[in-house]
């Protein structure tokens, strides 16, 4: 069910949010982000994997108030990691195609 869903997301240790920014954020899911980051700020650790910078986040959220209150939970005492260089998987897709199997 959603509140046993809810309910896990905010007992978990670690909360993973991988490919962040690559769809648009309905107003349920900007609402359901902001109560899962409200319960679990201070709480348990968020890791978010994104191609998108932060600078973009808010734009990405959408509602103003909702992404200055997200991002205000999120960010405050963050640490970034920004990685820079080529695909490892573009990388590795061409390591693959030049190996010759026979």
């Amino acid at each position: 069910s959603y509140a046993r869903l809810m309910n896990q997301l905010l007992k978990t240790d670690l909360l993973i949010l991988d490919d962040w920014g690559m769809q648009k954020v309905t107003v349920q899911q900007r609402q359901d982000l902001m109560e899962v980051i409200e319960d679990r700020h201070g709480r348990g650790s968020t890791l978010i994997a994104s191609q998108l910078p932060t600078e973009h986040w808010h734009d990405y959220i959408g509602s103003a108030t909702l992404a200055d209150a997200i991002l205000d939970r999120l960010l405050h005492g963050a640490h970034r990691l920004n990685l820079k260089g080529e695909s490892l998987r573009k990388a590795k897709a061409q390591n693959t195609e030049s190996v010759d199997p026979s």
